[in-house]
């Protein structure tokens, strides 16, 4: 009820070119289910897919590496069709979004769900985690793209923005909150007894405690199908509520910039184009290193904490903590980027998580690990803003070396989408796959020292040697503060000529 009036002035806003708090709001919250689905999947989908689904490690590395790779080739396939694209009275990206989000909701909510067959159980999983990535990058890349189509001023993207990712950042949190605190049941330390009982180790106990731990192994398995249907079908219901609230919202805008082109570029030059663009390739390489860091630690956080280190009891609160560091530092980044550059505050944000995630590794207990938490939040907020800062300062120096062609946002946003996103699925295929060789025991309350020294490396060592990569990538962007507002001068110049050289036309038209 209390998003009525806000929704209400919103709509009365929708001229006015200056953005409002109401429409960030409104176009921030369209991206939080995403990021809520998206935290969900990347803490839990491998857990799920091992100890609920009971799939073996080298067919869950399939899922996640096939599901990832198909994500990222949609991307641009996506981006391609977005960029045919004609206007309607809801703009070119809305309809997009509105169309597939049922899609979504039940490609998503199929994911999570247990089929009765147990052999070849994995393609249940990877035809619907498959769907789920193509219908979720109909809604993102539009989503991503619109950016652009929000205003013509740079500080006003670079705040709606900053909203975006605060509530991306809370939609990060409010997944993991969700997802974290219904399926915790599943996983605590309370249902293992004190020997594992695995099917490795059944056979130590008399028939009867074997046939109680055979029970009580399967209730669990049962609860565990349960809780984690019911966290699907609430990240279901915010899908919907989100997508509502910013339709109603969120005005998009045509691109004032460049100069009307009596013959479209086609999409193949328009790609070559944005691939030679220097800042672009720069950009989208050292956030891809970067992104795989995330992403080792976030697919691997529970399972660490699960069998590496004593905190499957306090895993879903750390995991909050984390969250929700990085969610109230999102307006210190916006500032500290403001201020100083978002360049400088790239480097002092990301480098920030290194010795943390080292420390977690090798010192395991329970006030490091809170310590480690708030640390790290600072440079997970850093992560999500900053690149989604800097592709419209991107975009806007790729118009001004090519401002006869128009149309391209997409392309950017969805290959920056697709590299990102490759990468990602090859990086959970090979650490779920390391998990095999190390001997993960499918099931088990307690894994061999192999795969603890195994989770310990994802966690530790591997995020900071792909970190390291990217920052000396970042080091050849070219896009500084000054050549920022170089830019933005020229653009500005370029609207006014455009606009000049239209009334003109209109009026030796009247004439």
């Amino acid at each position: 009820m209390i998003l009525w009036p806000v929704l209400f002035l919103c709509l009365q806003t929708h001229l006015e070119q200056k953005l409002t708090v109401c429409n960030k709001l409104c176009f921030a919250i369209g991206g939080a289910p995403n990021q809520v689905a998206g935290s969900a999947t990347a803490f839990f989908l491998q857990i799920f897919l091992l100890d609920v689904a009971q799939i073996n490690p080298f067919q869950a590395s399939l899922v996640l590496f096939i599901g990832k790779a198909w994500g990222a080739v949609t991307d641009p396939v996506v981006g391609f069709f977005i960029t045919k694209s004609r206007w309607t009275k809801i703009g070119r990206l809305m309809p997009w979004m509105v169309a597939c989000t049922p899609f979504t909701i039940v490609s998503y909510f199929y994911l999570w769900f247990v089929p009765p067959f147990t052999n070849q159980r994995y393609i249940w999983y990877l035809g619907f985690y498959c769907l789920y990535q193509t219908v979720i990058t109909c809604f993102h890349v539009p989503y991503s793209a619109l950016t652009m189509f929000l205003s013509t001023d740079q500080q006003e993207r670079d705040s709606a923005t900053a909203y975006r990712m605060t509530m991306e950042v809370l939609g990060t949190l409010v997944g993991a909150a969700i997802q974290g605190q219904i399926v915790a049941s599943a996983h605590t330390l309370k249902h293992c007894p004190q020997n594992n009982t695995s099917a490795s180790h059944l056979g130590n106990g008399n028939g009867t405690e074997v046939i109680r731990s055979l029970v009580q192994s399967q209730d669990l398995v049962t609860h565990a199908k349960e809780v984690y249907m019911i966290a699907a079908g609430v990240i279901g219901a915010l899908f919907l509520i989100c997508t509502v609230v910013m339709f109603l919202g969120v005005k998009e805008r045509d691109d004032p910039y460049a100069l009307k082109t009596e013959k479209p570029i086609p999409f193949h030059k328009g790609f070559v184009l944005v691939m030679r663009h220097g800042p672009y390739l720069s950009l989208t390489a050292a956030f891809l290193f970067i992104s795989v860091a995330i992403q080792l630690i976030q697919s691997n956080f529970v399972l660490f904490c699960t069998y590496a280190v004593d905190l499957r009891d306090h895993f879903q609160n750390i995991v909050l903590t984390i969250l929700m560091s990085a969610a109230l530092s999102i307006p210190f980044w916006h500032w500290f980027l403001q201020r100083f550059g978002k360049k400088t505050a790239a480097f002092c944000g990301i480098t920030w998580i290194m010795p943390f995630t080292v420390m977690l590794a090798f010192v395991p207990n329970l006030m490091v690990a809170y310590v480690v938490a708030v640390s790290s939040g600072l440079s997970v907020a850093a992560s999500l803003l900053l690149p989604w800062s800097m592709l419209p300062d991107v975009v806007d120096d790729f118009r001004l070396a090519n401002h006869n062609s128009k149309g391209h946002e997409a392309i950017f946003y969805s290959f920056y989408v697709f590299f990102t996103k490759f990468a990602a699925g090859i990086s959970l295929g090979v650490s779920t796959l390391c998990l095999e060789f190390a001997g993960y025991d499918t099931g088990a309350c307690r894994q061999p020292s192999a795969v603890v020294y195994t989770l310990k490396l994802l966690i530790g060592m591997a995020p900071v040697a792909f970190i390291i990569t990217g920052l000396v990538i970042l080091l050849l962007y070219p896009i500084s503060e000054d050549v920022r507002q170089r830019n933005k001068l020229a653009l500005e110049d370029l609207r006014n000529q455009t606009t000049n050289c239209s009334c003109l036309r209109e009026d030796l038209n009247s004439v």
